[in-house]
């Protein structure tokens, strides 16, 4: 395992150069007031590496409201302010690793017991986007990355799979190395 403070001096050096989005271009979604609620304490803030762990940790669900390139900019903040453990409520490693790994559940119902997939090979929202599976929204939405980027956040997800005794994020975060953050930090644009 990399010491943390390599881990987080890398991500710094892989995202110091990333541009930020005009305020116009934080938002990814429309949708209703939650979406610009989440993500307004982030409207302004001129550099992701001042902001206040309290702040991502109070403003998690931006993580999920954010535009692409939203999210590429002010992820380094929440990996690094996870890596000190400032985090309570917030989880990158959720949004770095939905949709890689799948699972099926069996609901019981009454007498019956439905199988449900969800995950990787589960529609998303097939009304509005037709064939489109959570594993096509996941490599659509972080393909934001270059090369140098994905590379921290390789270094950050193999940190957090060896630092989890528990093995609680174990499976997904290996889907999620292995059929997409790997590849796309040895072959992903520069």
């Amino acid at each position: 395992m990399q010491p943390k403070q390599r881990v987080i001096e890398h991500i710094r050096q892989a995202f110091c150069e990333t541009e930020r989005p005009d305020d116009a271009f934080l938002q990814g979604s429309r949708e209703g007031c939650e979406p610009g609620e989440s993500v307004a304490p982030f409207i302004g803030v001129a550099d992701w590496s001042q902001l206040d762990p309290a702040i991502l940790d109070a403003s998690y669900n931006a993580l999920s409201f954010f535009s692409e390139g939203g999210f590429r900019y002010f992820l380094p903040a929440y990996l690094i302010a996870d890596l000190q453990d400032r985090l309570q409520t917030a989880d990158p490693v959720f949004h770095l690793t939905n949709g890689f790994s799948g699972k099926v559940v069996m609901l019981p119902a009454g007498q019956r017991i439905y199988e449900k997939t969800i995950g990787k090979s589960a529609f998303f929202n097939p009304r509005r986007y037709g064939a489109m599976t959570w594993y096509d929204y996941a490599r659509c939405q972080l393909s934001v990355f270059t090369r140098e980027e994905a590379g921290a956040i390789v270094a950050y997800l193999e940190y957090k799979w060896d630092a989890d005794p528990r093995g609680l994020n174990a499976e997904e975060i290996n889907a999620a190395l292995d059929t997409f953050w790997r590849d796309r930090a040895a072959n992903g644009p520069t």
